[in-house]
């Protein structure tokens, strides 16, 4: 059975949409993953930087790939069994997940790499119909 799905994904989310029974699932992950440990809506803390009171730059380097691993190890899990796959985002993080994906669970399938922008999960939901031509769930009950 061919089983399409589409991600889109960033550093923050992904936006996982399949449709295996006829029924499209539209999944949302959040990662957790902080680059930048102690901001708050990217605004710097304002304490006093002192050396021992603060992580190295190599430590929260280690701690944000670690993070995005266990990440991309959950978007994995959701998305090992595609036969067709296409994976959206505007930045670097769909060719982290490929390369993930190519070295954790190899095996048979098409993979599509496509840059967008941000996206709302319906438009991520339209893309991924659009994409692998499959009806809206609107058209398939009319």
């Amino acid at each position: 059975m061919k089983i399409s799905i589409g991600v889109w994904i960033d550093h923050r989310k992904a936006v996982i949409v399949s449709a295996p029974h006829g029924d499209e699932e539209i999944t949302v992950i959040e990662s957790h993953a902080d680059r930048h440990p102690g901001r708050i809506d990217g605004v710097a803390n304002c304490r006093a930087h002192e050396s021992n009171q603060t992580q190295a730059d190599d430590v929260i380097e280690r701690k944000f790939k670690q993070q995005l691993n266990a990440f991309y190890d959950e978007v994995i899990g959701h998305i090992h069994q595609a036969s067709s796959l296409l994976i959206l985002g505007p930045g670097e993080a769909k060719g982290e997940l490929d390369k993930r994906l190519a070295s954790t669970k190899p095996g048979k399938r098409t993979v599509n790499i496509e840059t967008t922008d941000k996206m709302t999960d319906p438009q991520i939901a339209a893309f991924v119909r659009e994409s692998f031509q499959v009806a809206s769930p609107v058209n398939m009950l009319g």
